[in-house]
């Protein structure tokens, strides 16, 4: 075991025999050559992958692999991903306690078609899709507690660690969300320019008093939802590998592995969440129904959710857990269905692996330094429990670790152990279909890039390097770069 701050996490794989891990080593090694595509590159999560025909439903396909019985668990959290709640007291027992404070009434709703989600294009429209956390600058007590990993920020004492822009018949929402762009133009090589948008995001119509001169926002795009099962079976040790927070090889790239404590208290590897904060897809997913439909679960057990104690009105509401039920708005079986649900929502298969400008462009990839971060490959842990995510192939392009971003991207915020300047290495599979998913999707934490090339270009800090090669590259290579993003 290697000591990390934080806690011990290992530093080799212990699943493997030494004959599997040489076969790991071998099918991992990153791309030494583009004239034609990588033996199994078109599946892109292994004998999971969809190879279903490309079209809206894309991103909502069960993972190729399950089972009759893993199928029906997998409908059935579909339904529930897909349910609307209402607030309590209602008819519809089983569906009741949404909010009293909420940004959605399903999870569907922000994960569109289980899609990403987009900012506001004009300063007129809702934020269904976005969400925007909140803290305040921690005291010394709280600043221990985030250090020790028991809290991730500091909430504010009447608004907590998120806005929620909707609330329940006879309360007032948290506020509005309001994001307005300035024009930023760029020049790239050959005389083409690119305009991108800075967002300037605030919050209007405050409905629990007035909001802090030092209230801390962060706004976030709901993420796409495939492969996440994936992610969570790629073995600790895979992700620790690539980490050099001190950047002892002067590469310029210092990836920090999240540390987070769970459920029980424990130390673990965070994966998910643009800030890297949950290590689980369960505890993601009861993080997202207390946040942000207000419902508690055995992970989140607060029937108001986010609510805070200065919002007396909103904690005097009937909350909706039935003791018929279970102990909570979410029981422990509806959490389990929906937490199977995220856990084998299928890569689709890549697109064009043998065309020429997406060769190319993949050799652009590697040489401008992308894949420092977005790493290609890893083969899961041999011992998962769930045979449908066991010692596959996968390549999601990324090493899940926390990355600078520079001044562009900061938020400023910290969250976990996470600084405001850091943000998880997010995954590329699938990117290319975002537009066929969900035409009004946008690209990074706060959806600030209309495409992929806008992305690249608000890369900063540790990418830095990288994004200056792109904006300095003839145009068919950025051409090519961007195909190959596209097949992904």
């Amino acid at each position: 075991m290697t000591a990390h701050a934080g806690g011990s996490l290992p530093d080799t794989r212990d699943d493997l025999t030494e004959k599997d891990r040489a076969r790991v080593e071998k099918v991992t090694k990153p791309a030494g050559q583009f004239e034609k595509a990588e033996r199994f590159e078109r599946m892109a999560a292994g004998a999971a992958t969809s190879t279903k025909r490309i079209n809206a439903d894309a991103f909502s396909h069960s993972s190729a692999n399950l089972e009759f019985e893993a199928l029906e668990r997998f409908l059935l959290g579909n339904g529930l991903f897909r349910k609307d709640w209402v607030s309590s007291p209602a008819s519809t027992q089983a569906s009741d306690g949404l909010g009293p404070l909420f940004n959605a009434r399903a999870c569907q709703s922000c994960h569109i078609k289980d899609g990403r989600g987009h900012a506001p294009a004009r300063v007129e429209d809702s934020a269904v899709s976005l969400l925007v956390r909140v803290s305040v600058p921690p005291s010394k007590e709280q600043q221990a507690a985030i250090a020790d990993g028991r809290l991730h920020a500091a909430p504010d004492p009447v608004y907590g660690l998120q806005l929620q822009d909707h609330a329940v018949a006879g309360l007032n929402p948290e506020g509005r969300v309001q994001i307005t762009y300035k024009d930023v133009p760029v020049a790239l090589s050959g005389g083409e320019t690119v305009t991108l948008r800075r967002p300037v995001l605030g919050i209007t119509e405050p409905g629990f008093g007035p909001f802090r001169d030092d209230l801390m926002l962060s706004a976030r795009v709901a993420p796409p939802m495939i492969g996440l099962g994936l992610l969570e079976s790629v073995h600790e040790a895979d992700i620790l590998a690539w980490a050099d927070p001190d950047d002892e090889d002067g590469d310029g790239i210092s990836g920090r592995p999240a540390r987070v404590r769970d459920a029980q208290g424990e130390w673990r590897l965070g994966r998910f969440g643009w800030k890297a904060i949950a290590p689980t897809i369960a505890e993601q997913s009861a993080g997202a129904f207390s946040g942000d439909m207000g419902l508690s679960s055995p992970l989140a057990p607060d029937h108001w959710g986010d609510c805070t104690e200065a919002q007396t009105a909103c904690r005097a509401l009937p909350h909706g857990a039935q003791e018929r039920l279970g102990a909570e708005e979410v029981p422990e079986d509806l959490l389990d269905l929906v937490t199977f649900y995220s856990s084998h929502l299928a890569v689709p298969a890549r697109r064009d692996i043998d065309d020429p400008q997406v060769l190319a462009g993949k050799k652009v990839f590697y040489e401008s330094g992308c894949a420092s971060c977005h790493r290609a490959k890893y083969v899961t842990r041999r011992d998962v429990d769930d045979p449908a995510l066991r010692f596959q192939l996968i390549w999601p392009y990324t090493d899940m670790l926390l990355h600078d971003m520079g001044e562009d991207l900061a938020d400023h915020r910290t969250e976990g152990l996470a600084d405001g300047y850091e943000w998880r290495t997010p995954p590329l599979w699938g990117i290319g279909l975002t537009g066929t998913v969900n035409e009004e999707a946008t690209f990074l934490h706060d959806g600030r890039a209309r495409t992929l090339l806008e992305a690249v270009l608000w890369h900063g800090g540790e990418a830095q390097a990288a994004r200056d090669r792109v904006v300095e590259m003839v145009k068919q290579d950025r051409d090519n770069l961007v195909r190959f993003l596209e097949s992904l």
